[in-house]
């Protein structure tokens, strides 16, 4: 069996507000943690080139110790912070990137945005970097609530636009808060992407659905201790067995909204 971490990271910053906090990374730690594997020999993907390992696509096979970091949202903090990081460590990232939220979006903003966002332009630089751009929906609504033409207006709507102003194809998605069901996923392979990514907090596998693979959640309180651990996958599920009690209690919870709005007609 093929096991990768795939890293989820957020905000990365020394000065985080207080939405953004419980997820933010110091620069600093960023530094030491990319400082680690590199050292501990993991080979960076982006998620991209993580699938299209998995499914031999034009010969690719994974390589050893493989590693994927991933940010959500799309924070202006990864232009400056992170990005120069992924660059002196020479490591491709994904970002998911909520198409409502750009700083410039216009006509098309859309959502409420946590904190300073990049604008299109930086995403077009990180992208000539080596950055694979992935989708994050266009407003960052909890997909599994949504009736069934608004989650699809979510979806494509979102890759339109990353597609129309980044110039290159996306096909790679991460779920907003991770929430996701058998009728989002469905959704979203008819939209067009071939992979997308949870939260779950455990070790991705070749044996998990491609369109619900887990990540590790990199934050605040992150020792560099516990992300060694992590990626080593050592004790993972100790490591954050906190955060996946309170995951799947939440989802019983969703499941039983979205239930009680159907027999209301309300979705």
């Amino acid at each position: 069996m093929i096991r990768v971490p795939i890293l989820m990271y957020h905000s990365v910053s020394d000065t985080p507000n207080d939405e953004t906090r419980p997820h933010a990374v110091r620069p600093s730690d960023l530094d030491e943690q990319l400082a680690y594997l590199k050292e501990s020999g993991f080979t960076p993907l982006t998620l991209g080139d993580l699938v299209a390992a998995l499914n031999k696509i034009d010969g690719r096979t994974v390589p050893d110790k493989p590693i994927v970091v991933t940010f959500d949202d799309g924070y202006a903090d990864f232009h400056g912070n992170a990005l120069p990081l992924l660059e002196r460590y020479a490591f491709p990232a994904t970002v998911f990137l909520t198409s409502g939220w750009v700083s410039d979006a216009g006509k098309d903003a859309a959502g409420r945005p946590l904190d300073d966002m990049l604008s299109w332009g930086q995403a077009r630089e990180a992208a000539q970097t080596g950055i694979e751009i992935g989708g994050h929906s266009h407003s960052h609504p909890q997909l599994d609530q949504l009736r069934n033409e608004e989650l699809r207006q979510e979806l494509r709507r979102n890759k339109g636009l990353l597609e129309e102003k980044i110039g290159a194809p996306v096909a790679t998605m991460a779920y907003p808060y991770g929430y996701s069901s058998a009728r989002v996923r469905r959704e979203v392979r008819k939209a067009g992407y071939f992979a997308a990514c949870a939260v779950a907090n455990t070790i991705a596998a070749d044996r998990h659905d491609m369109l619900a693979i887990p990540r590790l959640t990199v934050g605040k309180g992150t020792t560099i201790n516990m992300f060694k651990r992590a990626v080593e996958g050592n004790a993972v599920p100790l490591i954050y067995l906190r955060e996946r009690i309170l995951t799947k209690g939440y989802a019983v919870v969703r499941r039983t909204r979205y239930g009680l709005q159907r027999v209301r007609g309300n979705v």
